[in-house]
């Protein structure tokens, strides 16, 4: 085993939310990174727009290339929404729901910090240290100044990153593969059906309360609060819990069996869609009979089918579609974390295709299914194998 490595305060080794350097001119082009192009599962943020400065000089937050970018609002940062700025101009600008984190070129590795960061344990701290009201809950720029982390010399640093990266490699691979069926089954779908965007097979259109049994938010106000979560009871079910369309709950985030009885309306059943709420729109997932009794979560909402006019793959496939999310982002309040209220997705027009054509999707699609659940299943077992690696290097064991 190696031995443990000098541990640093972040703010002495990286300076939090600088400001510019220097200004651009009005008509400068800079890159431009909204939250959503930040994904949780790369190290990497690439900008895919670009403004002039005149247009985000005010109410945006600057950066510029390798800075760290960490989202500060729940439930992006439980999520993982933590990379290095890879902007193609200058300057970039983003979200105000960023902190940026620039590292001292002579202490600190950009991308070792957004190992260390990632860090299923970093961002359990960071969540319990998150102020501000449900559902606008923010790490405070506190919290990462006083993290302290190991700080090797600058090639260990590097050398570590690198095995991380390589690791991460191979769970990129794994998420290409899952991508690559979702296309599949959802071309499937629209063959069937149509483009739900102009429904061009004519189905009959109605509201989403008027063809399921029932859609129900989340627990949220005093119904649940941080002290009622325990170790090893009954799931929550939130956004981050829903991945390619099943669920993947955690023993961490539970709830004892006398809250959950006392939620008895937000239980879920086999069956149910449930579906994230704020931040990305679309994230679905139908509940199987073996998932255990679970609970719809704070930043999550459910949709029961009647059986007599949807079922519960169709909905699925639905609500997922390119179409359907964004319908959902342009209807979703907020304009930091979009969010959904029953109001809106009770009122959702959508296409009705035969209960018959439905069912034969069903068993069209469950063989591609089945293989999605396992792929999805390798995916998890390689993300606790690099959680592991992420642990041992933190600890000076690589």
């Amino acid at each position: 085993m190696k031995t443990a490595k000098p541990l640093a305060r972040l703010q002495d080794v990286a300076a939090i939310n600088p400001p510019l350097s220097a200004v651009p001119a009005t008509d400068e082009v800079v890159s431009f990174l909204p939250m959503s192009a930040v994904d949780a599962e790369e190290v990497e943020a690439v900008d895919g727009e670009t403004r002039l400065f005149n247009e985000v000089s005010k109410g945006y937050t600057p950066f510029i290339f390798d800075d760290v970018l960490v989202a500060k609002i729940t439930p992006c940062f439980e999520n993982g929404k933590i990379a290095q700025a890879k902007p193609t101009r200058r300057f970039g600008f983003g979200s105000t729901e960023f902190h940026v984190i620039r590292p001292h070129v002579n202490d600190l590795d950009p991308r070792y910090l957004v190992h260390f960061l990632r860090q299923e344990r970093v961002r359990k701290d960071g969540e319990r240290k998150m102020t501000g009201s449900a559902g606008q809950r923010r790490v405070p720029e506190h919290f990462l100044a006083n993290l302290r982390l190991p700080l090797p010399p600058l090639l260990e640093q590097r050398r570590i990153a690198a095995i991380l990266d390589k690791a991460d490699e191979l769970r990129s691979k794994r998420r290409a593969a899952l991508a690559k069926l979702d296309r599949l089954t959802q071309s499937i779908f629209l063959d069937m059906f149509g483009d739900p965007a102009t429904n061009p097979k004519g189905w009959s259109v109605l509201s989403l309360s008027d063809c399921t049994a029932k859609i129900q938010i989340g627990p949220f106000g005093s119904l649940l609060h941080q002290e009622d979560y325990v170790e090893e009871g009954i799931p929550l079910i939130n956004p981050k819990h829903i991945r390619q369309g099943t669920i993947h709950p955690e023993m961490s985030e539970t709830v004892s069996t006398r809250k959950f009885a006392e939620l008895k309306m937000y239980h879920l059943e086999a069956g149910d869609l449930v579906m994230g709420r704020r931040g990305e729109m679309g994230r679905c997932a139908i509940v199987d009979k073996d998932d255990g009794p679970l609970l719809c979560g704070t930043g999550s909402l459910f949709i029961r089918p009647d059986n007599a006019h949807t079922t519960s793959l169709y909905l699925l496939f639905l609500l997922s579609s390119a179409v359907l999310k964004s319908r959902l982002e342009r209807l979703s309040l907020g304009q930091t974390l979009p969010n959904l209220n029953s109001k809106i997705v009770e009122g959702l027009r959508v296409p009705l295709p035969p209960l018959t054509m439905q069912c034969e999707f069903a068993s069209i699609v469950g063989a591609a299914r089945s293989l999605i659940a396992s792929q999805a299943m390798a995916a998890d077992e390689l993300r606790s194998l690099f959680a592991s690696l992420q642990h041992r290097a933190f600890r000076g064991e690589l």
